[in-house]
């Protein structure tokens, strides 16, 4: 799965650890982009995108992203 050009969301999901309905929500807020080929696919490079442009950030709320607090 690592090498795939594109990954269904479920796969994403497992990918990210978490569960499928929050990548459709990542989708629909147009955080993350996909397409449409059957079913909605994410492309490798736009989930590594995805990883490094929210890199310490908190996703808790999507509607209200900030800093990752550490508490360090």
């Amino acid at each position: 799965m690592a090498n795939d050009i594109l990954y269904t969301v479920p796969e994403v999901s497992k990918l990210i650890k978490t569960n499928p309905s929050y990548v459709y929500t990542l989708i629909r807020l147009g955080l993350l982009p996909a397409l449409k080929l059957g079913s909605l696919k994410v492309r490798r490079t736009s989930l590594l995108d995805f990883l490094e442009r929210f890199e310490g950030k908190d996703l808790t709320d999507l509607e209200h992203i900030r800093d990752l607090e550490t508490g360090v």
